[in-house]
């Protein structure tokens, strides 16, 4: 599936960019660099056992092993000490990378109750894109009884684009569903 994606890429998709946006270089065409997908959970404060329950599902979901956060600096009102495990986060490179975007776009969104599209809203100005899923159970990776708890995830999308519209753009490419 990986391999179909990145093959895509080289065929039609940087052809396309290079066309609408008139890159003079093959190597100005935006690509996706990474993608970080975080977990924070503020549970595990009262439950550290929901960190481990977070980690197998990260890792069912992209394939890779997760890394813990820790708090950088104690903050009283929410009873965190700096050096807690407060969240869980993955960096995808390479194929893993189009591997997950592909099942994210085709397989994971369409399970999306309601779904209507993503929202356009999300990029950051400088060719990045950044989104919240509410639950993990539009994975097809996650089995319903085994999860203890909902939970949701960040996902920012990192591009090489400079401008919100070479990135909106790439992404549509290659296949992220925005809403009209």
């Amino acid at each position: 599936m990986a391999a179909r994606l990145k093959e895509s890429y080289q065929k039609d998709i940087a052809p396309a960019l290079m066309k609408k946006f008139g890159y003079k270089s093959v190597m100005q065409i935006p690509k996706l660099d990474k993608i970080v997908i975080n977990v924070g959970c503020g549970e595990a404060i009262a439950n550290p056992k929901a960190i481990d329950a977070i980690m197998t599902d990260l890792a069912a979901i992209t394939g890779q092993k997760p890394v813990v956060c820790v708090a950088k600096k104690s903050v009283a009102n929410f009873k965190v000490r700096e050096g807690m495990k407060i969240g869980v986060k993955v960096t995808l490179r390479g194929d893993r990378m189009y591997e997950f975007v592909d099942r994210f776009f085709n397989v994971a969104l369409p399970r999306v109750r309601d779904f209507r599209g993503i929202n356009g809203n999300g990029f950051d100005g400088r060719g990045n894109y950044n989104m919240g899923i509410r639950e993990q159970l539009i994975f097809p990776e996650i089995e319903y009884d085994k999860i203890d708890k909902v939970r949701g995830m960040d996902l920012s999308f990192v591009t090489t684009a400079k401008t919100d519209e070479e990135a909106r753009e790439l992404l549509t490419l290659m296949g992220a569903p925005f809403a009209k």
